[in-house]
């Protein structure tokens, strides 16, 4: 008699998507009634023209985060339909952050001495470029895509923020209200990377085989629009001349012991989003695990969709608390969240909570740090400080990627019994745990930050 072994992909309940997405309308709706001073979300008093500015920016923001999640969805099996096999998949990701961090790291410099404008259109050509390449190509070069992909993800990383905290102040509108636009940027773009995922979903349909070019239609029809919209929407930037703003970097960043706990803070903070992006779906897929991806993804968005809502009640609700505090419990409990996922064995329903954690914690943190750096970081050279910033993530990640790479390359080439004698990969559990101890020393980072004070350029920009 022939056994029949039954068997279930394991996807989550509808009501955790429900309740995601509810709690963070009432986080939002309530949070009037008990705040302290009021939201720019729904102060009437505001003017019109910050509204618009706002609101402007908001879309063009939400437009680039569509784009940058229309690559990621179908990712590596459009990889695999190329004929690309994992050795050579992660070739191209050292491609890509070596890009990030040799050339990247200058973007953001380039962007405070050209102006945000310039470099916000870089972003969009390189996405318009990437989508024209896989159109016009049978099989197009996977690695000049990828490079073109990292460099635009190093702009998003850097030049939105940087442009907003600009213009915020050039137009001479109130510095509260740019505290509300830090969390309603993670709010959008957690919120667009869900929109991009339904809209490639929907643009394959059911033959992935015949569709799996249409994301790059969607993207080339969003570039030209963004294009157009930053060209006639944005205003541009003076530009600074090279030697004045070489003397103010150096005075103002490297000279500030301040300004490098924030830049060892956003670091550690990228470094372990990279690496949750890189190993969660393994980790859950492990000992053969069958896990329904697709629908997990909208819950750890939603989950970081939530925690930027828990932002502005931190800082206006009924119980005000210092960024600094926020923050560094937002970071220890990051680092326990990673140490338990790397060293515990957990089933699906644990491990799916701990990543929503994970990143209702991200959530909170980003727009945390977006206000420090407008209290600490003069904004004429905040596109160079937070690319700087991501350096060292960057650095980390390749030599990660590097070591698996020799790894696979020796793993090939060796004969059996030298393979491991030779070298020895370093395995998913450590990388999440040098992931944590950054996070931890981030959170002594925001100790330090807190018992140092304030500096000047604080007192004249406060919150």
């Amino acid at each position: 008699m022939a056994v029949v072994i039954e068997s279930s992909v394991w996807e989550p309940s509808p009501f955790l998507h429900i309740f995601i997405f509810l709690s963070c309308f009432v986080s939002i709706f309530v949070l009037p009634y008990s705040s302290t001073k009021p939201s720019s979300v729904f102060d009437l008093g505001l003017s019109s023209s910050f509204l618009h500015f706002q609101r402007n920016f908001l879309f063009i923001y939400s437009l680039a985060s569509v784009m940058e999640g229309l690559w990621s969805v179908f990712g590596e099996y459009e990889l695999v339909y190329y004929g690309v096999s994992k050795e050579q998949m992660v070739l191209f990701l050292c491609l890509g952050y070596a890009a990030a961090l040799f050339v990247g790291t200058f973007l953001g410099m380039l962007s405070d001495l050209i102006g945000r404008k310039k470099v916000c259109l870089v972003f969009f050509i390189l996405h318009l470029f990437v989508g024209i390449w896989k159109k016009i190509s049978v099989h197009p070069g996977i690695w000049v895509a990828n490079i073109c992909l990292s460099l635009a993800s190093s702009v998003f990383s850097f030049n939105f923020e940087t442009w907003v905290v600009v213009e915020h102040e050039k137009q001479g509108h109130r510095q509260d209200s740019l505290s509300d636009t830090f969390w309603l940027m993670t709010f959008f773009e957690s919120a667009s990377l869900i929109g991009s995922q339904i809209l490639t979903n929907w643009l394959v349909g059911i033959n992935v085989e015949k569709g799996i070019a249409s994301p790059s239609n969607a993207s080339i029809f969003l570039a030209i629009l963004g294009v157009i919209f930053v060209t006639r929407g944005w205003t541009e930037n003076s530009q600074v001349e090279f030697k004045d703003y070489k003397t103010s970097f150096f005075t103002h960043i490297f000279g500030d012991k301040r300004i490098w706990l924030l830049i060892w803070a956003q670091a550690c903070l990228q470094f372990s989003i990279a690496v949750f992006w890189i190993l969660w779906a393994p980790t859950l897929v492990a000992d053969g695990r069958e896990v329904h991806l697709g629908l997990i993804y909208p819950c750890l968005l939603g989950s970081r969709m939530l925690g930027s809502t828990v932002f502005p009640w931190l800082i206006s609700g009924p119980s005000s608390i210092r960024t600094e505090d926020c923050l560094l419990y937002a970071f220890v409990v990051l680092g326990f969240v990673l140490s338990i996922i790397a060293y515990d064995y957990q089933e699906i329903g644990v491990l799916v909570t701990l990543f929503c954690l994970f990143h209702a914690c991200v959530g909170l943190i980003l727009p945390s740090l977006a206000r420090l750096r407008t209290m600490h970081v003069p904004n004429e050279l905040r596109g160079g400080m937070i690319s700087l910033s991501l350096a060292p993530a960057n650095a980390a990640i390749l030599l990660f990627l590097l070591q698996q790479s020799i790894f696979s390359w020796c793993n090939a080439c060796l004969p059996g019994d030298l393979r491991r004698g030779y070298y020895r990969k370093i395995e998913n559990a450590a990388m999440m745990a040098f992931a944590a101890l950054g996070l931890f020393s981030a959170a002594g980072c925001m100790h330090l930050l807190k018992r140092w004070g304030k500096q000047p350029y604080q007192d004249s920009h406060k919150l």
